[in-house]
C-alpha cells in the first residue's frame, strides 16, 4: 500500500479548509437562535430578503459540502496514514457512523431545545447525515475507487431527473424515498420527525471526496494543479448550467426588480435536496481554497487549524454556546419572562411561536456581534482539545 508523503499526513490544508467553513457554519447557526427575520421567513425568500441577509445565508452553504467533501478525503487519508485494512477501515466508519447517529438523537435535540420533552419535534440534521453516510462508507470502501468515482459522479450529475417522483408514488416505502432524495416531515410511533438533508446527494459528494484524495498521494505542485483545474472547471459548468436553466436545479432562476436581485436569484439554488448546481457553487470555490492551503502553512495556532482539528468537539460545544447566549439575551431584554418560552427551540428550529413573545428575535448586528462572541470563546478549549489529540493516541479520541 502506497504510503503518503509527510506532507499530506498533516492534513493542514483540509483541516484550514474545515476550519473556515466551521467558523462560516456558526454564523449560520446564530442566526437561526436569534435573528428576527429568521423566526418568520427565509432568508432566500426574494419578496421578503435584503442583499445583505440573502449572503448571511448564502456563504454559509458552502459548509456541509465541503464537510462532507472533506470527511471523505479525511476516510482515504486516515485509512493511508496507519497503512490499515480495509475491514479495520470499515469498522471505523460504522461504528463512527452510529455514534454520529446516537449524539444526533440525544445530545445534539438537548442543544436544540433545551428541553426534554417527548412532545417536541425529533431534527434528524447535520450529525443525522453524517452518520448514516459513514455507515454506508463502510460498505462503498470495498468497492474499487473507480467504481466509487463513478458512482459519485453519476448520483451528483443525475440525481435532479429523480425530482419528478414525489414520495406519495412509493406506497409504504415513502419514508424511505424522503431519507433518500425528498425532505419531509413525517410521523414515527406517533412522534414528528424533520428530516431534511436527504441522503442521495451527500453520500456522492462523501465518496467523491474519498475518491479526490488520492492525489495527496502526488507531488504537491501537481495536486495543486488538479485543485485548480477542478475547482474553475466546477465555476464554469455552474455559471454555465444555471444560465441555461435547463438543468441542474429544480428551481430556475428569474429575471427580478433589479439587477443586485436578479443576481441573488442566480445564486438561489436548492440545498434541500442538494441540486447539481449548488454542488458545482459550493464545491468549485472550496476546491480553489484547498489548493490555496496545500501552499500557505498556517500557523499551528491559527483559529482555522485550531478549529479544523477538532471539528465534532466544536460542533456540539457551539450549539450549547448558541442557545445558552440566546437564554441570556432574552432574560436581559425580558426578564425572568424569558425562563417561560427560552427552554424550548426557538420559532426558527421548529419551535412553539404561541410562547414566544411577538416579535421575538433581534437585528442582524446582533447575530454578528454574537457571532463573534462564539468562535472567540470556543477557541481556548478547541485549542486546549486540539493538543490533547495531537499527544495521545487513545482511540476514543478519534471519534470526538
Amino acid at each position: 500500500m502506497e504510503s503518503l508523503p509527510k506532507s499530506a499526513s498533516r492534513l493542514s490544508s483540509l483541516d484550514a479548509l474545515r476550519g473556515t467553513v466551521i467558523v462560516i457554519m456558526t454564523l449560520d447557526h446564530v442566526r437561526d437562535f436569534f435573528h428576527l427575520g429568521a423566526m418568520s421567513f427565509s432568508p432566500t425568500d426574494l419578496l421578503r430578503t435584503t442583499p445583505l441577509l440573502f449572503m448571511t445565508r448564502w456563504i454559509t452553504h458552502f459548509c456541509l459540502p465541503v464537510f462532507m467533501f472533506a470527511a471523505g478525503a479525511g476516510v482515504f487519508l486516515w485509512w493511508r496514514q496507519g497503512n490499515r485494512t480495509r475491514l479495520q477501515l470499515s469498522r471505523f466508519l460504522f461504528t463512527r457512523g452510529l455514534w454520529f447517529v446516537f449524539l444526533e438523537l440525544t445530545v445534539m435535540q438537548l442543544a436544540y431545545d433545551f428541553n426534554i420533552s417527548s412532545n417536541l419535534r425529533l431534527l434528524l440534521l447535520i450529525l443525522w447525515i453524517f452518520g448514516i453516510c459513514l455507515i454506508l462508507m463502510a460498505a462503498l470502501i470495498h468497492f474499487p475507487i473507480a467504481w466509487l468515482l463513478g458512482f459519485s459522479l453519476i448520483i451528483i450529475a443525475g440525481h435532479n431527473l429523480l425530482d419528478r417522483f414525489e414520495s406519495d408514488r412509493f406506497g409504504a416505502l415513502a419514508r424511505l424515498w424522503d431519507l433518500l432524495h425528498q425532505p419531509d416531515v413525517f410521523s414515527i410511533g406517533g412522534k414528528s420527525v424533520l428530516a431534511i438533508y436527504p441522503i442521495l446527494p451527500w453520500i456522492a459528494v462523501m465518496t467523491a471526496g474519498f475518491c479526490f484524495a488520492q492525489i495527496f498521494l502526488w507531488e504537491p505542485p501537481s495536486r495543486r494543479r488538479v485543485m485548480r483545474a477542478l475547482g474553475s472547471c466546477s465555476i464554469i459548468a455552474f455559471i454555465a448550467l444555471r444560465a441555461l436553466n435547463l438543468y441542474g436545479d429544480p428551481v430556475p432562476w428569474a429575471f427580478q426588480k433589479s439587477t443586485v436581485f436578479t443576481v441573488l436569484s442566480f445564486l438561489n439554488c436548492t440545498k434541500y435536496p442538494a441540486s447539481l448546481d449548488f454542488l458545482l457553487m459550493t464545491l468549485g470555490p472550496a476546491l480553489l481554497m484547498l489548493a490555496y492551503f496545500d501552499q500557505h502553512q498556517l500557523s499551528p495556532k491559527n483559529p482555522l487549524l485550531v478549529f479544523g482539528r477538532v471539528p465534532l468537539f466544536y460542533f456540539v460545544l457551539h450549539f450549547y454556546l448558541i442557545h445558552a447566549f440566546a437564554v441570556l439575551a432574552a432574560w436581559l431584554r425580558y426578564g425572568r419572562y424569558a425562563f417561560s418560552f427560552m427552554f424550548n427551540p426557538v420559532p426558527s428550529m421548529g419551535g412553539p411561536r404561541e410562547l414566544f413573545p411577538s416579535p421575538f428575535g433581534y437585528s442582524l448586528w446582533v447575530t454578528y456581534l454574537v457571532w463573534l462572541l462564539v468562535v472567540v470563546s470556543l477557541y481556548p478549549l478547541c485549542k486546549w482539545f486540539a493538543k490533547i489529540k495531537s499527544t495521545h493516541r487513545a482511540t476514543w479520541l478519534s471519534y470526538l
